[in-house]
């Protein structure tokens, strides 16, 4: 479904591992808006809500809600280091188009 690089394993890892707040996972979503139609939203999460699918990468749990999997199914997160900034990329292939905001439009 959502391929997590290792790069993304490890800094989800140490998030997880130094928040404050519990956390056991990572909650992805998919929101309308941004100027190419999609916007990726990303939080750590303590447990699943019910309208939530779970999987595990790496040891790391994602909860992608039941919503948005069909437009996040493929997409491949990773954790670039670059001039520009850091950041979670996401590689999506039912995407038509994106924009370097990071948004997405299908």
């Amino acid at each position: 479904m959502i391929n997590l690089t290792d790069s993304a394993i490890s800094v989800l890892k140490a998030a997880i591992a130094s928040t404050t707040q519990a956390a056991s996972g990572l909650r992805i979503m998919v929101e309308g808006g941004g100027c190419q139609g999609f916007t990726y939203k990303m939080d750590l999460a303590h447990e699943p809500s019910s309208e939530e699918t779970v999987f595990e990468q790496g040891g790391v749990k994602v909860f992608v809600d039941n919503a948005s999997r069909a437009h996040l199914s493929g997409t491949t997160i990773d954790f670039v280091v670059s001039l520009e900034g850091s950041g979670f990329r996401f590689d999506n292939p039912n995407a038509n188009s994106s924009c370097s905001c990071g948004k997405s439009c299908r």
